[in-house]
């Protein structure tokens, strides 16, 4: 409700009728003078079945199927990994860099981690002062393109409270 003070004879309109007003007492030509009904109303008086959907049972076994795994709804294993189809190596050997590992890594534990995957072999470089402990990255070698592919899925994933990347280790992509 719009107010004024009343020490200058002002009186109180509602929103609506201050908008229907004009200076002659007459609504404006874009105003509706009257009230109209709503959609519900309108339905209640039609003798035939409403359908609350949008699409009829035809328009969706026509429509083409959603690929739920593009959505960003998406669980990450399900979706496919974001990578440029151009860095995939074409032959052998099918390496991933593995970055963010933690210090005490072992061949084994990543070998674990990608169980499941075919994995061939596991590089991880280590300090030359300490042969314990490694440099927090390294480089798996996949047997197929496949297995690389899963393998770059896994992309983020928990690693000993650790967020393992899983990228092409081809150094002309990262440009």
């Amino acid at each position: 409700m719009l107010a004024t003070t009343k020490k200058k004879g002002n009186k109180t309109l509602s929103l609506t009728n201050f908008m229907a007003e004009d200076k002659g007492g007459n609504a404006p030509p874009s105003y509706p003078t009257k009230p109209t009904s709503s959609w519900a109303d309108e339905t209640d008086d039609l003798d035939t079945e409403v359908s609350t959907s949008w699409h009829t049972e035809e328009d969706i076994s026509r429509a083409p199927a959603v690929d739920r795994s593009i959505l960003p709804t998406a669980p990450r294993s399900a979706r496919e990994p974001n990578i440029d189809r151009s860095c995939i190596p074409r032959g052998p050997p099918y390496t991933a860099f593995l970055g963010n590992l933690p210090y005490d890594v072992t061949e084994d534990s990543i070998m674990d981690f990608f169980r499941g995957v075919g994995i061939s072999a596991v590089h991880l470089p280590r300090e030359p002062s300490n042969q314990d402990r490694s440099k927090g990255f390294g480089y798996a070698e996949f047997d197929d393109v496949e297995s690389l592919l899963s393998a770059l899925s896994l992309n983020k994933e928990n690693f000993r409270n650790r967020r393992i990347l899983v990228d092409i280790a081809d150094w002309s992509c990262w440009i």
